[in-house]
C-alpha cells in the first residue's frame, strides 16, 4: 500500500502502528461481539436437530449365476435415483404421517382361523382366529405430508446401493421419529410399487443431533465481525484527523524546515508563585539617611 497523504490513505506501516496503539480496543470489540454471537446462537435462535437412517434395496438372485448377479447389482445402483423420488412421494409421506400420528409396532402377527372339512363337505372351526398384538412404539406427532416433505431429504453415494434418509426437526426425538417412520413406510410400500423383494434398514435413526445453529461458527464469526468493525472505526477516525502529530509530516510532506522544538513542561499542583512585596522608595531613602 502506497502512502498518499493527499487522498488521506494509510500505508501498511501506519496500519501496524494503529493496531499496536489500539490493541486493547480491538480485543474488547472482538470479544464483545463473540460473546453476543454466542449468546444469540445459544439462547435466542431456535435450534434444529437432524437424524438419519440408512437403507439397502436389492433384488435376490441366484448366487450361482455370477453374471446375472453383477448385472442386477449395476441395475440396482442405477435406480437409486428412482428410490429417492419414491421416498419423497406423497404416497410414502402420507403413510408415514399416519404412522407418526399413531406409532405402533406388531408384537405378534394375526393368526387366521383354521377349519376342518367334514365328510359331508361342511367346514368345522378347529381354531379361532387371533388378532394381531400391537404395541405403542413411541410418542405420537401430528405432522402433515407437506410438512414432512420439507423435513425429509435423501442422499445417495456413487457406486453404492445404500442411501440415507435424513429428517430435520425442532427436537431430537421428533427428528428420530420422522426418519424411522419414513424408512419403515418405504420398506413396507416399495415391494408393491416396484416389486422389490429385499429391503433392509441397515441403520435405524438415533436421537437427533443439533445441526443449526453452529454455536462455534457463530462465535468465530462474531469475533471477526467485531474486529473488522473496530478496525474500520479506527481507520476512519485516523483518516479524518487532520492535526499535525509528528515532525516527519512537516518536513517530508509539506517541505518545511525544522527550526527546533519547544518542550512542554508539566507543573505539579503544588507549584506556587509567591508575590514579592515592594517597599516604598521614601522609606528606603530614610533608612539610608539613618
Amino acid at each position: 500500500m502506497e502512502q498518499i497523504h493527499e487522498n488521506n490513505t494509510i500505508d501498511l506501516a501506519q496500519l501496524l502502528k494503529l493496531l499496536r496503539r489500539h490493541i486493547g480496543s480491538l480485543l474488547i470489540w472482538s470479544l464483545g461481539f463473540a460473546i453476543i454471537a454466542w449468546g444469540v446462537s445459544s439462547f435466542m435462535i431456535q435450534p434444529k436437530y437432524s437424524a438419519s437412517t440408512q437403507l439397502l434395496v436389492n433384488q435376490k438372485t441366484d448366487e450361482k449365476n455370477i453374471g446375472a448377479a453383477y448385472t442386477l447389482q449395476q441395475a440396482n445402483m442405477q435406480v437409486i435415483t428412482t428410490y429417492k423420488d419414491i421416498v419423497t412421494s406423497p404416497k410414502i409421506l402420507k403413510a408415514a404421517s399416519k404412522q407418526l400420528a399413531n406409532p405402533v409396532k406388531v408384537v405378534k402377527e394375526a393368526v387366521p382361523a383354521k377349519y376342518e372339512t367334514l365328510a359331508d363337505g361342511t367346514k368345522k372351526l378347529v381354531k379361532k382366529a387371533q388378532p394381531a398384538v400391537l404395541e405403542r412404539s413411541g410418542k405420537s406427532y401430528t405432522i402433515s405430508a407437506t410438512e414432512l416433505s420439507k423435513a425429509i431429504s435423501v442422499s445417495t453415494q456413487q457406486q453404492s446401493q445404500v442411501f440415507s434418509i435424513k429428517a430435520t426437526s425442532d427436537t431430537p426425538e421428533k427428528a428420530q421419529a420422522e426418519a424411522n417412520a419414513v424408512a419403515q413406510t418405504f420398506k413396507t410400500e416399495i415391494p408393491e410399487i416396484m416389486s422389490v423383494n429385499n429391503v433392509t434398514v441397515i441403520a435405524d435413526a438415533n436421537n437427533g443431533t443439533q445441526t443449526f445453529p453452529n454455536v462455534r461458527l457463530f462465535t468465530i464469526a462474531g469475533f471477526v465481525l467485531g474486529f473488522v468493525i473496530c478496525l474500520f472505526v479506527i481507520i476512519l477516525k485516523e483518516m479524518l484527523n487532520t492535526t499535525v502529530r509528528d515532525d516527519e509530516f512537516m518536513t517530508k510532506t509539506l517541505g518545511l524546515t525544522n527550526l527546533g522544538q519547544i518542550d512542554h513542561y508539566h507543573l505539579s499542583n503544588s507549584f506556587k508563585i509567591s508575590k514579592v512585596t515592594k517597599t516604598p522608595s521614601s522609606s528606603r531613602i530614610r533608612s539610608r539617611r539613618v
